[in-house]
């Protein structure tokens, strides 16, 4: 995707008034759904946040609570310390500064791609507004493409022109509701990439709601775990991944081998080994271990197998096994130049600092069994 020449040097667009978010204590309910329940998020000024949960779990109503286009049942909403909802406050969507960026653009398809960007500019002088969309398509690498339309432009360009648009009127906080999903493979990567380092120099507070945990681990600063309408974890992209609260987050933010236990005198047995588990005896816990902290060891240490598939995954092999004395199936995730053929035998070791002891969420206590979550 090459560059115009001019794009490389553009002038610092002025800087928005960045605003904290906070939502305190929202719910909301559709008929027999309920969307939202008792959610308290406080998102920092100029800092990116990841809403991410599976299809279902309130991230995009949450997005619209804060936009103002859905009222909550209970619950406020702050925008830079000014309450913009709660009990008899409602401040329409247009008052509260904030910018929105949609999966499929939503530009006007009769604006030229400057017309589209410039349209939230109505009423600033002619040569302050030609400024910022030069400004804002120099940095996005559009500058060639003003004069055209939307339908003349390629799915990334079409979203990197939306979020010029949203960006324009400098609003204190962007909000972007899976921006990047209708983009394919390297574009979506690199138009990302460049949306970060754009939010970055603004130093624009944004809220990007994704179902890809790679994306929301890679983009925010914090990242907040959503299932069935409410918050189940949020902190830091690097604390949600080393240290998931459940097994729904361990589940979500990637693959999981998994054994079902009962805790002993502070452990849990496994057919991979005994691991420390904080518990009160008897209870039912889940020992989650994730491919690539499952290694080849010498026999002496390491638990028998059988290779069952191996599958090729350019920067890794994942390779399938069944352990011998158990019949529990598990994945590893070796090297790239690891090659194993189904029959081989191979000992597993497991790295232990890569292993969750957690609260069974599915609750049923029975003998230790196995699965690999994806």
């Amino acid at each position: 995707m090459p560059v115009d020449a001019a794009d490389s040097a553009p002038a610092a667009v002025p800087r928005p008034a960045a605003a904290q978010v906070e939502v305190e204590g929202v719910s909301l309910r559709f008929r027999d759904v309920q969307a939202l329940s008792d959610v308290s998020l406080r998102v920092a000024a100029g800092t990116i946040t990841s809403l991410l949960g599976p299809s279902g779990s309130g991230k995009s109503t949450l997005l619209r609570v804060v936009a103002g286009m859905a009222r909550p049942d209970a619950g406020r909403v702050r925008i830079g310390g000014v309450e913009v909802c709660g009990p008899g406050v409602f401040v329409p969507p247009e008052r509260r500064r904030v910018g929105m960026v949609f999966q499929d653009a939503a530009l006007f398809p009769h604006l030229t791609i400057a017309a589209n960007v410039a349209f939230g500019l109505r009423g600033a002088r002619r040569s302050d507004r030609d400024a910022i969309v030069a400004d804002l398509l120099g940095r996005l690498g559009l500058s060639r493409h003003a004069g055209r339309y939307p339908h003349m432009l390629s799915g990334g360009e079409r979203q990197r022109a939306a979020m010029a648009r949203a960006l324009a009127p400098r609003p204190e906080v962007l909000l972007m509701d899976e921006p990047f999903s209708g983009l394919d493979g390297r574009l979506r990567d690199r138009v990302r990439d460049e949306t970060v380092r754009l939010l970055r120099d603004t130093g624009t507070t944004t809220i990007i709601v994704t179902h890809d945990p790679g994306e929301a681990l890679r983009m925010a600063d914090r990242v907040a775990l959503l299932h069935r309408g409410r918050l189940v974890q949020h902190g830091s992209a690097r604390d949600v991944y080393t240290c998931p609260s459940s097994v729904f987050a361990a589940r979500l933010l990637s693959e999981v081998n998994e054994f079902a236990g009962c805790c002993a005198s502070g452990r849990v047995q496994t057919p991979l080994g005994t691991f420390a588990a904080p518990l009160p005896d008897r209870a039912p816990v889940r020992v989650c271990i994730r491919p690539q902290h499952l290694h080849e060891g010498a026999p002496a240490a390491g638990v028998r197998a059988t290779v069952v598939a191996s599958e090729f995954a350019g920067d890794s092999t994942l390779v399938t096994c069944l352990i011998d004395k158990a019949g529990d199936r598990v994945c590893m995730r070796a090297r790239p130049g690891v090659h194993h053929l189904p029959g081989d035998t191979v000992f597993l070791e497991v790295d232990r600092a890569g292993v969750f002891v957690l609260p069974d969420e599915d609750a049923d206590a029975g003998p230790a069994s196995s699965e690999v979550r994806q």
